[in-house]
């Protein structure tokens, strides 16, 4: 199974920054040792050509040439910096090739990504570029055929980390071929949403039971609504109940229960899916860990279930 990662570039924060930059690299670390499986590969930047599906040619340039106010570096939560720009290319640049990878082989995935705060003009929540918005457009082009008048590939972006997705709701408002969902805290950040297609307030608190029944109701709505080509999963590790920023009560069970539905809901309708990790926040880094590696080790029974189609 493929996985792309971006941990190389790794950003000069204060000291006591809420952002766990190091959990990227030990993440990839454990996958190497627990899960040998997975095939870890240096994530490619995205070029303009393609973060500019998505963004404003304006902002691409900020971002590239250190051009980005001071009030726009503090809405991202990040100084700008070389590494900066680079690492927001590469994450954008391995839920590219993730996507890729999944419509091939069922599933693949990205170790970072999942930067769903961030706006065609603006970044914002520790996300700079948007990976799944542009790679939701660069497959819907690379698998239109020349000549034909046929619809977009059809994408659902099955968003469960903590915080609602604005900035990937905001991109795809009034587009019938990208179908949003979801699921997240009401009074978590963003405290202005944007609407998703489908958006499932959670409250403060909220534990296993509540949550996965708010997961089965809200995939019957998806069925009914929607008939996907291609998923994107953002399987965010701050409902778990030791996040700091999360302020919902999973257990480490009731997060692989969730992993699971959503891994088995893509498997029965035999649709794609690529894996990114959104945020993870836990006062014991081992929690996020213990929790994403979980996650990777469900993806890699499903990419099985895939290869075993093969004849």
């Amino acid at each position: 199974m493929h996985a792309y990662y971006s941990d190389q570039f790794v950003l000069s924060l204060p000291q006591g920054h809420r952002f766990p930059m190091s959990k990227y690299r030990m993440l990839r670390d454990r996958l190497d040792a627990q899960l040998p499986g997975i095939s870890l590969q240096v994530a490619p930047p995205a070029s303009d050509e393609e973060l500019a599906r998505v963004h404003s040619q304006a902002y691409i340039d900020d971002i590239e040439h250190g051009t980005l106010p001071p009030a726009a570096q503090r809405e991202i939560g990040f100084p700008w910096s070389p590494a900066m720009a680079e690492r927001a290319r590469r994450s954008v640049g391995a839920t590219v090739h993730a996507s890729r990878a999944a419509l091939r082989d069922g599933v693949a995935g990205n170790l970072a990504g999942g930067t769903h705060h961030s706006y065609a003009h603006k970044g914002a929540g520790f996300c700079v570029f948007n990976d799944v918005a542009v790679a939701t457009r660069l497959m819907q082009a690379e698998h239109a055929r020349p000549g034909v008048t046929a619809p977009l590939l059809q994408v659902a972006v099955i968003d469960l980390d903590v915080h609602q997705g604005n900035g990937t709701a905001h991109i795809f408002r009034d587009d019938a071929s990208v179908f949003t969902l979801s699921l997240h805290g009401a009074r978590n950040f963003p405290f202005r949403k944007e609407p998703s297609d489908l958006d499932v307030e959670l409250p403060d608190g909220c534990g296993d039971d509540e949550y996965l029944l708010a997961l089965e109701q809200a995939l019957g709505t998806l069925e009914q609504r929607f008939a996907p080509q291609l998923v994107f999963y953002l399987a965010g590790a701050d409902p778990h109940e030791g996040d700091r920023l999360g302020r919902l009560a999973l257990s480490h069970d009731g997060l692989e229960a969730r992993d699971r539905r959503v891994f088995d809901w893509a498997w029965h309708r035999r649709v794609p899916l690529v894996l990114t990790m959104a945020g993870g926040y836990g006062r014991d880094i081992e929690d996020t860990l213990r929790a994403q590696v979980t996650t990777w080790r469900v993806a890699m029974q499903y990419y099985h279930r895939w290869q075993n189609l093969r004849p």
